[in-house]
């Protein structure tokens, strides 16, 4: 088993400080990222596939491809289905994260999912003929998924009609996200999930 990803960043020293999330997130890689769907024959199996693999999956998928994302329909908007191509747009931005950031771009994903997984949510309910909403808690299964959609749709959201290539736009999104900075698609994607929440408690 390889003990660092793309053959430069170790995962020994990373620190993860939300508990809830501590389970589901698999930092140690494969040998070859590329899981081949095996992790989807059994339930919760993706829990079993590494987190940077995973951030892989989510950016081939490129965003959704029937509703608008802020206005934008990102579908084929570069790397979709392509997980070579997947591959180096990760590797390429977590270069830039190690250069601007001056830290490892593991430790700074980690802090980024943490950062954008909403711990709340709401669910409709209907009951008679009336539909209402009320808020749940998020599993941590849910948070770590809905924290990596938000992440990929991010990065391509700010490269979608914008000179800047997908690598340097996923890495600016990943490192505003690790600081809690406001200005990242995902952190603001989570503030909004809790406020409905709060507000249909």
């Amino acid at each position: 088993m390889a003990s660092k990803y793309f053959d430069k960043w170790s995962v020994d020293d990373i620190v993860m400080e939300d508990q809830g999330l501590k389970h589901y997130i698999r930092l140690e890689p494969s040998t070859i990222l590329h899981g081949g769907g095996r992790h989807s024959r059994k339930q919760f199996g993706k829990a079993d596939a590494p987190i940077v693999e995973r951030l892989m999956n989510k950016i081939m998928r490129s965003g959704p491809g029937v509703r608008k994302l802020r206005g934008k329909l990102i579908r084929d908007a570069g790397a979709c289905g392509k997980k070579y191509k997947a591959y180096n747009i990760v590797r390429k931005s977590f270069e830039i994260v190690e250069e601007r950031a001056k830290k490892n771009p593991i430790q700074v994903l980690v802090d980024a999912i943490q950062n954008s997984a909403p711990r709340e949510e709401t669910t409709r309910i209907s009951y008679g003929g009336i539909t209402y909403y009320v808020a749940v808690d998020a599993s941590p299964q849910r948070r770590l998924d809905t924290a990596l959609k938000n992440l990929a749709d991010g990065g391509f959201v700010a490269s979608f009609a914008n000179k800047k290539p997908i690598e340097e736009c996923l890495a600016e999104e990943l490192i505003m996200a690790a600081n809690n900075d406001t200005k990242s698609f995902a952190v603001a994607r989570k503030e909004e999930s809790e406020r409905i929440a709060k507000g249909a408690r």
